[in-house]
């Protein structure tokens, strides 16, 4: 899955910091702002306001922000996740046969996240240097957007592996371009106490986008429209979100100096001075790893464990995802309002990890469909709590203020790379474990299972965050 932030126009220009960045706010306003007296002080030095702010007295997210936020990041994950899931699986094996569609996808799915894992943290930082009179964030959000849905519908109309994987290389780069932008927008406009809401209503759009996107393709009587469909959607719901944003317009004076080795050098971050960033960083890696393997090749699974006929894999597809959206929809709700209201987020964390842990456990020895929905259900619970509450947590821990976006890129990229590893190594593990009593699907979800236990345990490596 893809799944792994803008501007608001306000009255004065403080950065939103937590408390122990807020004690030197004050002397770094002054500097910046008062004019010493022209006979007994040099002249200040000039530093650059930092270009994503939030007034001071803003105690809560702007008005038709959060909800625009949802119904953004849920169109953009639709357009991500029904190619991911269900569509592609089908698309090749129309085109390649059953046979060698597992390692069709392989290739697309894992040149496909090499372009995301790229893109974001890419889109990020120009987002952060764009002087776009739209502002800085928009044009990202909306040009990929329309670059996206051109690429699904690319995807539909293809009749070759090749130019399946030239639509999805450019989908994943244009759809996590917008991604990168819509993400930043969360922790410049939304304080801290409501953060866990916002994180919710983010980690809710996935479940309803897996749904969603689900259906259509069961639903949908072509190719074209099981791929244009939901990038429309995608399109719609980021030219929706970038009407609602108030996006300041950049001043020239506000964007660092540019240069070409510290840009490319700003994509990659300090463990030793920021570790609980790497902690966290590492944690939410292992975490979607455990987690990517289960859509990309739960078709293939059913295919083989129960015999269930081609035409009738969407349907069982959809029945899964209907059980697992459910435990995520409700896991996500009341895991995120319960993180806020207590101020704990690691034991929230670890816990979700480790259901979705259990879930994976069950999936790989299911004896019948009944166990697999239930196993789904299972998985659901604990990635929609740890969807509800990581990102929350992830925000509490970036290493520089000032280049919010640029870090949650670097984030994104631990959403991203399991995307490239996982069908990387999933073929050989899935060969491997063809030799044993449970067989290689079921060796595969095992794997991620261990996988994902290591990373919700290392969380609490996390110290700056209770």
């Amino acid at each position: 899955m893809i799944v792994v932030i803008i501007d608001h126009s306000v009255k004065t220009g403080v950065t939103l910091t937590p408390p122990a960045l807020q004690r030197a706010e004050p002397e770094s306003m002054e500097s910046t702002m008062t004019t010493p007296a022209p006979d007994t002080s040099p002249a200040p030095r000039r530093t650059a306001v930092p270009m994503t702010t939030v007034s001071p007295t803003v105690d809560s997210a702007p008005r038709g922000y959060i909800p625009s936020l949802g119904v953004a990041t849920f169109a953009v994950f639709l357009a991500l996740l029904t190619p991911a899931l269900v569509g592609l699986q089908l698309k090749l094996v129309d085109l390649v046969g059953v046979q060698a569609a597992p390692g069709a996808l392989g290739l697309v799915a894992a040149v496909g996240a090499l372009f995301a894992l790229f893109a974001n943290p890419l889109a990020g930082r120009l987002s952060d240097r764009t002087l776009s009179r739209f502002g800085r964030r928009r044009p990202w959000i909306v040009g990929g957007a329309v670059v996206g849905t051109l690429a699904l519908v690319l995807i539909g109309v293809a009749n070759s592996v090749a130019l399946v994987l030239v639509g999805w290389c450019l989908a994943q780069a244009a759809f996590n371009a917008a991604l990168a932008a819509v993400t930043a927008t969360m922790p410049d406009q939304v304080p801290e106490r409501q953060r866990g809401r916002a994180s919710s209503i983010m980690g809710i759009g996935t479940p309803l986008a897996i749904l969603v996107g689900s259906a259509s393709v069961a639903l949908l009587p072509s190719d074209v429209l099981r791929f244009a469909v939901p990038g429309i959607i995608a399109l719609l719901g980021c030219l929706l979100f970038a009407a609602v944003l108030q996006d300041r317009r950049a001043r020239p004076d506000e964007r660092p100096p540019f240069d070409l080795r510290g840009f490319f050098g700003s994509f990659v971050f300090n463990p030793r001075k920021n570790p609980d960033f790497a902690w966290n960083w590492l944690s939410r890696f292992l975490m979607f790893f455990g987690y990517t393997g289960i859509g990309s090749y739960l078709a293939f699974f059913v295919l083989e464990r129960f015999a269930v006929p081609d035409d009738q894999v969407a349907g069982v597809i959809l029945l899964a995802n209907v059980c697992s959206v459910i435990g995520m929809v409700a896991a996500s709700i009341v895991g995120g309002a319960l993180s806020d209201r207590i101020g704990m987020r690691r034991p929230f964390v670890a816990a979700a990890g480790l259901i979705m842990v259990a879930g994976l456990v069950v999936l790989a020895f299911a004896p019948s469909l009944g166990v697999l929905y239930a196993a789904e259900a299972l998985i659901g619970i604990g990635f929609g709590s740890y969807l509800a509450v990581d990102l929350a947590l992830a925000t509490s821990v970036l290493p520089n203020e000032a280049d919010r976006a640029k870090d949650l890129g670097v984030l994104n990229i631990a959403n991203a790379l399991p995307q490239s590893i996982a069908p990387a190594v999933a073929p050989a593990v899935i060969a491997a474990g063809a030799a044993l009593p449970f067989g290689g699907y079921s060796t595969w979800f095992l794997l991620g299972a261990l996988v994902a236990a290591v990373g919700a345990l290392l969380v609490y490596r996390v110290k700056g965050v209770r």
